[in-house]
């Protein structure tokens, strides 16, 4: 019946072509106009899995009770100095936080009014007493420095500290970093570089951490979900503000973006990178693979009109379905193309093999569509399933992916039955002069044939001894690793995700009450995994009271000597004398001093006296590498000599709504000990505190919840597709025999995949795991070509039209998945990799393994043979037409 139907379709559009390709570029032109106005696509790879599910419920519910961790910019500045740093962090988010068009909300994590006056209180007490002690000692220094800030202050400083050496009452070794330190900045701007002084460095007596010279600006933009890349305006104005402040130019401080909404953007711009010429290459290969497996232009541009044309009906049927395209559903449009062309080339070769046997074009149709319709439509079922297969699963972004692409074949087969016979009838190509199959291979056919047990039991002792490698088989469930690790928002994440400010690698909790978040942070700090807990009560400093004590006795003394009396500022020439007059009491006190301290004393007299005689331009250079620090650090201190009693109740709204809701629910977070930089340790984290606190959520257990799910989808997908393409092969051949026989290549072919996956160290992933399920539905489709030739008595198969069809057939789709392989997004590529190497393990399985697992035909078959079966019918004379067709 599938036969009958498919054969008079195919007469009626050969006997109306023009209507026929007339509506099919109608309904092309609409659907492209829809898909143009409607295309969008969803890079958040969070939701690709199914919200429905337990652990993305409570990750919703976090996300909605603190949603300050969402849609967020995360702007990371970087400067050789604390205090250059700190000036470029006030500086951008000055210039972001008038633009409330742009920004809903600009937030310097470290330097807010709360930290900045309470810095000295998140010490430990002992810190406090030193560091409180020392600053009281230095006061007379510090008012030199608060009341002439210049290179006539800083002398007038070195020189108060340089008293007790000259009376003999000290050596030179307390004061050698700041000789070393002065000296080593002098030098640089002698040497025409940017030079940068700190005097943070300098007070603390050691070399400054990543966090001392890093600051995190916290920015919630205003998004154009219109836009492909709804961060774009706001990453763009972000990155204006940094080259209008020359924040490079003037402090060294080097600004990154990353957090959710540039790593959107950027995956989009990856997926788009190099997309073009990857196209044009791709397009051309496929050109000349057609070009060998049709030999005629007329026929490729058939094939290229009719893809074309179904490509663009898919593309809009699949986003009326979805509304946007995921990081996996966007490749529908190379499996389309890759299996469309496959559609293409059989029913082509087909007509090409009959079109030799009589030379009558509509009856060649006609013919090719009897001898390809059963075989056709029961792979472009098989291969729906496979894609359709993911459909009943979690993993959202590939059921999307099978949504589109099921629906796909089917549109692509009809294309196929329709469309291109018309436009075969149109372009009229010439009829054929030699036969299509493949002659030289007769001597491999006749080797199989009469080995065909010993291959048999080979390859199926290989594939058996191999299976003990699939234990090694990877599942890689980390989805940064499918991001490119070059772009600047995933490049800035992977260097800054361990740090506690931005909390990447954190899990969250979500207790009931501030009592019940001290209980569950009791308990989760007793984990070996756990470095830290965090709750709203780790920013109520200890000791206050102590504290608070140090740091007024010092502010009795220090207030004064910050408050001095501005003396005007020094012309060219004080400054000169100033450093004349220093350099030679730096001479005298090295010449009356040894040991420790001498030469960087000798360093700096040198460094000083070639300042005095440079120009006044490089005085006013060192000026300010020295003074515009200075400011920073005096300005940060003091704010930090009066701190207030801070309580639960007295922290900053702001800085509340991050740790507690309205209705009283706190948050708890945990912090793992290191980077969490491998597979293993984000699982022995996720775990361990997924089993003392189940209703923790955050990036590790996604990670690990994720994984577990795809998994099973993967399961479900395969059971799913083996289940229906079972049934569809029962339905077509009746025979439970010639079922198993087109189902076990299939099995091996994917055995084979998963071994050659552990072999070449590809691990299996998010977006590539879609290729073992497709490998079904796409592999089934070339068996039953074999199978369906073999049951009409056809032997010797590798000469036969039918494996050139494949062969070209195969190789043109491979080209397309292959196209994947080159893309610079991680996951695109790996998905084209293993596409490529299971659709090749399937090309082997069906034209080698499966040719020698058949055997001969059955002796009925044979009989059928002999009455025109497929690829044996007796040849008619050339230019003699069937009785009752016409020709051309």
């Amino acid at each position: 019946m599938i036969k009958s139907a498919i054969k008079s379709l195919i007469e009626q559009c050969t006997r109306w072509p023009w209507a026929v390709v007339g509506v099919a570029v109608v309904l092309a032109a609409a659907a492209s106009v829809y898909a143009a106005d409607h295309f969008a696509i969803n890079t958040d790879i969070n939701r690709l899995i199914s919200p429905d599910l337990p652990w993305r419920q409570r990750e919703l519910a976090f996300s909605k009770a603190f949603p300050q961790g969402y849609e967020v910019i995360l702007v990371v500045v970087d400067a050789p100095t604390s205090e250059a740093a700190t000036q470029a962090a006030t500086a951008l988010t000055g210039a972001l936080a008038g633009r409330k068009d742009l920004f809903r909300s600009v937030d310097d994590l470290a330097e807010t009014p709360f930290f900045a006056r309470n810095a000295l209180l998140f010490l430990g007490t002992d810190d406090v007493a030193t560091t409180t002690g020392q600053l009281a000692q230095a006061a007379p220094l510090i008012q030199v420095l608060a009341s002439d800030p210049s290179l006539r202050g800083l002398t007038q400083a070195l020189s108060f500290g340089l008293m007790g050496a000259q009376a003999g009452e000290g050596s030179l070794a307390p004061l050698t970093r700041l000789f070393d330190q002065a000296a080593a900045t002098v030098e640089t701007v002698l040497a025409g570089d940017p030079a940068y002084f700190s005097w943070r460095e300098l007070v603390s007596g050691k070399k400054p951490s990543t966090d001392d010279l890093r600051r995190f600006i916290e920015i919630h933009p205003v998004l154009d979900f219109s836009a492909l890349e709804p961060g774009k305006k706001a990453t763009d104005a972000i990155r204006k503000a940094a080259a209008d402040l020359q924040l490079k130019e003037r402090l060294g401080a080097g600004v990154r973006l990353t957090g959710t909404v540039p790593i959107a953007d950027q995956e989009f711009s990856t997926i788009q990178e190099g997309a073009l010429p990857n196209l044009i290459a791709t397009v051309g290969i496929v050109l000349v693979i057609l070009w060998l497996a049709l030999r005629s232009a007329r026929i490729i541009a058939a094939v290229a009109i009719t893809v074309a044309i179904g490509l663009a009906i898919t593309a809009a049927v699949g986003l009326m379905m979805v509304g946007a395209l995921n990081l996996i559903s966007v490749a529908f449009a190379v499996l389309f193309v890759g299996i469309g062309v496959d559609f293409g080339i059989q029913f082509s070769v087909r007509y090409r093999a009959e079109r030799h046997e009589v030379d009558d074009l509509r009856a060649a149709l006609a013919n090719a569509g009897d001898h390809i319709a059963t075989p056709l439509a029961l792979a472009a079922a098989a291969t729906a399933a496979g894609f359709l297969s993911f459909v009943p699963t979690d993993y959202r972004g590939v059921s999307e992916l099978g949504q589109i692409a099921g629906v796909g074949m089917i549109i692509a087969f009809i294309g196929c039955i329709t469309v291109l016979p018309a436009l075969l009838k149109i372009f009229n190509p010439p009829g054929e002069s030699e036969p299509l199959g493949y002659a030289a291979l007769a001597p491999v056919d006749n080797f199989m044939d009469r080995y065909r047990m010993p291959i048999l039991i080979g390859t199926s002792v290989l594939i058996v001894a191999a299976l003990p490698t699939l234990y090694f088989l990877q599942f890689d469930f980390n989805p940064i690793d499918l991001r490119n690790p070059k772009a600047e928002s995933i490049a800035t994440y992977l260097d800054v995700r361990s740090d506690p400010s931005v909390g990447a690698n954190a899990v969250d909790v979500v207790a009931s009450s501030q009592a019940a978040a001290q209980q569950v942070a009791q308990r989760l700090g007793n984990l070996p995994q756990v470095a830290q807990v965090r709750t709203i009560a780790s920013f109520v400093p200890t000791e206050q009271p102590r504290k608070v004590a140090l740091i007024g006795n010092a502010a009795r003394t220090l207030d004064p000597a910050l408050a001095a009396r501005q003396r005007p500022a020094p012309s060219d020439a004080e400054n000169v004398a100033a450093l004349r007059s220093a350099q030679q009491a730096l001479q005298r006190t090295a010449d009356n001093h040894k040991g420790t301290g001498v030469a960087a004393a000798r360093r700096l007299t040198a460094d000083l006296g070639r300042l005095a005689a440079a120009s006044p331009a490089l005085r006013e250079r060192a000026q300010a590498a020295f003074i515009n620090p200075l400011h920073t650090a005096l300005d940060g201190l003091r704010s930090a000599l009066h701190p207030q009693q801070v309580s639960e109740q007295t922290l900053p709204s702001a800085l509340r709504r991050q740790w507690e809701t309205p209705d009283g629910r706190a948050r708890v977070q945990v912090l793992p000990k290191g980077d969490l930089n491998t597979n293993d340790e984000i699982s022995d984290f996720a775990e361990a505190v997924e089993a003392a606190e189940p209703t923790a959520t955050g990036g590790p257990i996604a990670i690990l919840e994720s994984g577990r799910t795809i998994i099973r989808a993967f399961f479900e997908a395969g059971m799913w597709a083996l289940i229906s393409i079972a049934i569809l092969l029962w339905l077509a051949l009746r025979r439970i025999g010639d079922v198993l026989l087109t189902l076990v290549p299939l099995v091996v072919a994917g055995v084979v995949t998963l071994e050659l996956c552990v072999a070449l160290g590809l691990a299996l992933n998010f977006a590539n795991i879609i290729a073992l399920p497709l490998l079904l539905g796409i592999g089934v489709a070339f068996k039953i070509y074999y199978v369906m030739a073999w049951r009409n008595g056809q032997s010797q198969v590798l000469q036969s039209p039918l494996t050139r069809a494949v062969f070209f057939s195969a190789l043109t789709t491979a080209t397309a998945f292959g196209s994947l392989w080159f893309s610079n997004h991680p996951g695109t590529s790996s998905m084209g990799k293993l596409l490529a190497l299971s659709l090749v393990c399937t090309l082997a399985a069906a034209v080698l393994f499966q040719t020698v697992l058949m055997g001969p035909p059955r002796e009925e078959a044979r009989a059928n043979a002999d009455d025109g079966g497929d690829g044996t019918r007796r040849k008619r004379r050339r230019g003699k037409p069937r009785r009752g067709r016409s020709v051309g």
